[in-house]
Formats: C-alpha cells, sequence, structure tokens
C-alpha cells in the first residue's frame, strides 16, 4: 500500500571546495535539493528556446518564496517545500501533495494500478488533488494542464512548477518501490565514510554527493557524456514507463545487490554497491533531465 512519508534522520549536504561535506540533520527530500537542481540544469539545456522562455516567462510569476529563486533549477526544488511548508502547522498542503511524490510498486505482487489508487480522476484544478494519487497519475494531469493554453495562469505555473519536481521523482529508484520498508525509508544503511543513514537517504543524498562538485558541476559532467542517441531513446515512452524503468533499477539494483544486514539490521554497504549505486544515480539524473526537457517541449512548443 502506499506509504505515508515521514521525516527520518538525514543530512543536508553543501558543496565545500569541491566536494560535499554533510552537515546536519533534515527531514527526506527526494533526490535531496542538489539532485533536483541538477536535473533542472540538464532540462534547461535540452529545452527549445522559445519553450525556455516560456518556462522563464511562468516562473518568474512565483510570489511564494518558497525556493531559492524563480530559476529553472531553484524552481525544481519548489514541490518539496510547498509540501513541507505547513506539516508543522495545518497540514493543508502536506496532507494533499505528500503521496504526488512517488508511486510504491511492491517488490512481491507490485499492483500498478492499486498503487495508483486505481487514477481516480483529477479535480478541476490538477492542484486541487485528489490526495490520493501517485507520482505517475499527477505528470500525466499536470502535462495536460500546462499543454492548454486556456488554463488559469496561476494554475498554469503551479502545474510547471509540479513537473520540475515530480519527472524528477519518477526517477528516483526508492520513489518507485516498496519492501514493506517505506522505500527503504526503515532499513539503515552504513558505507566506508558515512554515517549510518536510511537506505532511501542514500539513494537521495550521499550517491548524488559522490558524483562530486556543485549541482552546476555535476550537471554539466553529466550533460558532456549524454550522446545524442541517448536524448532519442530516453525520449520515448511515458511517465507509467519511466517509473517502471526506475522500479527494475530498484529492485535488480538497490535491492537485489544489498548484503545481508549485520546483527544490528544495518546494511553494510560495500564499495562496489556504493559505485554502482553512484553511477546508476547519474545515470538516472541524466535521463530525468532529457526526460523533463521531452515533457516541457511537448507541451509548450
Amino acid at each position: 500500500m502506499p506509504r505515508m512519508q515521514t521525516s527520518f534522520v538525514r543530512a543536508a549536504c553543501a558543496a565545500v571546495t569541491g566536494s560535499i561535506l554533510c552537515v546536519l540533520s533534515a527531514p527526506a527530500l527526494a533526490w535531496g535539493d542538489a539532485g533536483h537542481r541538477v536535473i533542472g540544469l540538464i532540462a534547461a539545456h535540452y529545452l527549445q528556446p522559445g519553450v525556455r522562455q516560456k518556462v522563464e516567462a511562468l516562473l518568474a510569476g512565483d510570489t511564494t518564496h518558497l525556493a531559492a529563486s524563480t530559476s529553472i533549477s531553484d524552481e525544481a526544488t519548489w514541490a518539496d517545500k510547498f509540501r513541507d511548508s505547513d506539516r508543522n502547522t495545518t497540514k493543508v498542503r502536506y496532507n494533499l501533495t505528500q503521496q504526488w511524490h512517488f508511486i510504491d510498486l511492491e517488490i512481491e505482487g507490485p499492483d500498478y494500478d492499486g498503487a495508483c489508487f486505481n487514477h481516480a480522476a483529477p479535480s478541476a484544478k490538477a492542484s486541487d488533488g485528489p490526495a490520493n494519487a501517485c507520482v505517475v497519475d499527477r505528470i500525466n494531469a499536470f502535462s495536460a494542464e500546462l499543454k492548454n493554453a486556456t488554463t488559469d495562469p496561476d494554475e498554469r505555473r503551479l502545474a510547471l512548477q509540479f513537473l520540475l519536481h515530480l519527472v524528477g521523482d519518477a526517477h528516483q529508484p526508492l520513489h518507485t518501490i516498496d519492501d514493506h520498508d517505506r522505500g527503504g525509508n526503515d532499513k539503515k544503511a552504513k558505507s566506508d565514510g558515512e554515517a549510518t543513514g536510511a537506505l532511501h537517504h542514500y539513494w537521495d543524498v550521499v550517491f548524488v554527493a559522490r558524483l562530486g562538485g556543485t549541482p552546476t558541476q555535476i550537471a554539466d559532467s553529466l550533460i558532456k557524456i549524454i550522446k545524442a542517441s541517448d536524448v532519442k531513446a530516453w525520449s520515448k515512452g511515458t511517465a507509467k514507463s519511466w517509473a517502471l524503468q526506475s522500479s527494475q533499477i530498484a529492485r535488480s539494483r538497490a535491492y537485489a545487490t544489498l548484503p545481508k544486514p549485520d546483527a544490528n539490521g544495518t546494511y553494510m554497504l560495500p564499495a562496489s554497491y556504493v559505485t554502482a549505486a553512484t553511477k546508476l544515480s547519474g545515470r538516472q539524473l541524466a535521463r530525468a533531465g532529457v526526460r523533463l526537457a521531452k515533457v516541457l517541449n511537448d507541451a509548450l512548443q
């Protein structure tokens, strides 16, 4: 069954002298802000010039001040901040949107329709719900709104803000699977040189951080190795097929290659796991950026 995401102890990482230094605990965020900024930067690179102008014009109307700026890369973090803005008070935004960020495909007997709450119809405005909706259905609903030129301008901007984030979420492998552990939130992991944290945290933050440098540096490095054939191949498919691909990666790599837990229930990740996961994280960030650009180009060209 779809999980209720709760906070867990994880490190918020800041770039320091070309490396990543983990400095404090924070609530769980898909990919972490760094990963979402990387995706936004890659997407911006592949946007058609006219589409990029439309995207930037829409984002300029964001007066919430939840993101650090209205740039594409900063706005890619907006949906998490919107969700958490009343997490400790009224919970209106939190309860409405928190399940939009993932799809729980169980390792044992995955049920796609069930994981998407049997695809409840969206409200007249997609930003109004329903609350019980998976990331795939939300991407489809917001894509349709963004493409419709008659959509109310404020709603169209919200659709864009959610898409900038949710397409990335669909590519975080542990946002697309469950092993009765809330997508890895209930599994403790540890690797050499890193603090013990949730397995989900490792895929959110640690493996992205290991790519090295600031989000701009990571994005630039990934763009350099993305081939034209990659763009062509990755641009095919749908939000559903992309999420299913992420889930298969989680199944065959994030979970299947885990060592047995130690006596304390902690999974001691070997160097081979960390190396493979870091490489996979880079590829998923690249795929997400290219596919986000496709979604926006299709909607706004």
